[in-house]
């Protein structure tokens, strides 16, 4: 059994992660801003390094898994100040505890690090390819992953990082900067309109299968190793919005079709190889299958009959 913290461990991902560690029998504690009457809990803003510190001073943890940061393209744009303050700030402050305390650390990136590179992602492409970030938070997570490498060479730490592919599923609330499944689904479940860009192509990736692959990283912790975490399935976006629209049976009335989103990767598909060899990394959720436990959680959430 290890101890564990995992910093955003009240979001989407966060959440069933912890849920996960917890019926491996590890010892789960928990770092997030809002208030929760969880017991194994820390109230916390990364960005300050006090109330970071202040955690480390309390316990002593083998892994922390940090997912706290900011999400999206838009919500980068428009909260840069936040954004810049909680991802790179933020990562640089557990960087220097993890260089004082010598905790292992599972990085969460992002799949917007691979830019505008439009091949299969492997790995390695960030680092032998010139390709180039298209908004802020994709430059954020290459900021963090150098960070991150950085601190390896310099200092000795030990950490994984891993490249989340387009993440969905229940728990993910709706907002205008959530995940493309997030709009969609709350959009058309409440009758809303929507656009959809018909050009794109992604990996989308339920969350009980990112989550089983991240929990896998403390059984086999290899430093300084990176992995993409998606699904072997890919799909257009217009596919995606059919799926949904299908299964409420509702039709696209309240659609609007437009080619190329600007600055947004153009397509998205993933080599899991590396993850698949030691991790174990092997998803089981079909989109066809994820989209209706996503809209009924959805339905559930939001009252909606």
């Amino acid at each position: 059994m290890a101890t564990i913290l995992v910093t955003g461990g009240l979001g989407s991902v966060g959440s069933p992660l912890v849920d996960k560690l917890e019926a491996r029998g590890h010892d789960v504690w928990v770092a997030d801003l809002p208030w929760s009457e969880r017991e194994k809990y820390y109230r916390c803003d990364v960005g300050e390094y006090r109330q970071l510190a202040r955690i480390f001073e309390d316990r002593e943890f083998d892994f922390v898994y940090h997912l706290a940061a900011e999400f999206g393209r838009m919500n980068g744009e428009n909260f840069y100040e936040t954004m810049w303050r909680s991802n790179a700030t933020g990562t640089k402050h557990m960087l220097r505890l993890q260089q004082e305390h010598g905790f292992k650390m599972i990085f969460s990136s992002s799949s917007e690090v691979y830019g505008d590179y439009d091949g299969v992602m492997e790995e390695s492409v960030p680092h032998e390819k010139s390709i180039r970030q298209l908004n802020d938070y994709a430059i954020s997570k290459w900021v963090n992953e150098q960070q991150v490498m950085n601190s390896a060479d310099r200092h000795g730490t030990e950490t994984v990082r891993v490249r989340l592919f387009n993440t969905y599923g229940p728990g993910e609330k709706y907002s205008e900067y959530r995940s493309v499944v997030a709009k969609f689904c709350y959009r058309a479940l409440h009758d809303e309109p929507y656009h959809v860009y018909e050009d794109h192509h992604r990996s989308f990736t339920y969350v009980g299968d990112t989550v089983n692959t991240l929990a896998n990283i403390v059984d086999n912790f290899i430093a300084g190793e990176v992995y993409n975490i998606a699904n072997t399935e890919y799909h257009g976006i217009k596919e995606l919005s059919d799926l949904i629209l299908d299964y409420l049976d509702k039709d696209d009335s309240k659609v609007e079709y437009r080619g190329t989103e600007e600055h947004n990767t153009l397509n998205k598909r993933a080599s899991v190889e590396r993850a698949e060899r030691d991790l174990d990394h092997d998803p089981q959720m079909s989109l066809e299958e994820g989209i209706p436990k996503t809209i009924e959680w959805m339905r559930d959430y939001y009252d909606v009959e």
